[in-house]
């Protein structure tokens, strides 16, 4: 009999934690209490900045890690929401931005079909990378395929993120045929003494190749780990060796 009181209770706990949890994300949302830093994303050759990644910071919770944040809004229901506003947060400061370069924005395939995030994207969507993640299975990708191929239809560029690390991202591949394959940063890490990291990393340049599209590494942290990328025929890159994650006032002159 006490493990069922003691079970109903842990569940009442857990419920009040979630409505806690939801109504302070959503607070966030609402307050616009979200920051935006911005990586610079460049062609390996030549060094060229062609792109700046908007990642999102929560100020009032220094120690908390961002994928945390966006981790329990999914958990209790308002993963959209965060993710909708942090691409609005970002968006006020395309035009801090230099035209030459684009703003890519990470968003989960649930996000994306959102009629909000269209009509946030659409009036600047040739200034716009939508990098897609993918964290949860997508059942249906007509939906998806839908949006992109509309704003595709307004200058939009797709990238698939995370490609590496396993076989979701390649059927994103498959289905979504992004402009941009971004290889996934545990790719990078050790790709100087893995045989293992530069042989896959060396046919998903190949693969990306057959299929048209720039291919891309995160997570660069060395001048060794450049060089061997560049060698390997990656053509962009990001990572805390090419650029740390700055406010624009920072970065852009």
């Amino acid at each position: 009999m006490s493990t069922t009181i003691d079970n109903r209770t842990l569940a009442r706990l857990d419920h009040a934690d979630r409505v806690r949890d939801a109504a302070r994300i959503r607070g966030i949302c609402r307050e616009d209490e979200l920051a935006t830093v911005f990586q610079p994303i460049f062609e390996l050759d030549g060094g060229t900045c062609v792109a700046f990644e908007a990642l999102t910071r929560f100020p009032g919770e220094p120690g908390v890690p961002t994928a945390s944040w966006f981790a329990r809004a999914a958990e209790v229901g308002v993963g959209v929401e965060l993710e909708l506003a942090a691409v609005r947060a970002a968006l006020t400061h395309l035009d801090d931005l230099p035209e030459v370069v684009l703003l890519s924005l990470n968003i989960s395939p649930a996000a994306a079909i959102a009629p909000v995030f269209e009509a946030l994207v659409e009036p600047v969507a040739e200034r716009v990378i939508i990098e897609l993640t993918e964290h949860e299975r997508v059942e249906d990708y007509a939906p998806l395929q839908a949006v992109l191929t509309r704003l595709r239809g307004r200058g939009a560029t797709v990238a698939v993120d995370d490609v590496g690390a396993g076989f979701a991202s390649l059927r994103h591949i498959l289905s979504l045929a992004p402009d941009i394959v971004k290889l996934d940063l545990s790719l990078t890490r050790e790709i100087e003494t893995d045989p293992g990291r530069r042989a896959l990393t060396s046919a998903l340049v190949e693969f990306a190749d057959g299929i048209g599209a720039t291919i891309a590494a995160e997570g660069i942290e060395t001048e060794g780990e450049l060089a061997l990328l560049r060698g390997l025929g990656v053509d962009q890159g990001q990572g805390y060796y090419l650029g740390y994650p700055l406010a624009l006032k920072g970065q852009v002159q």
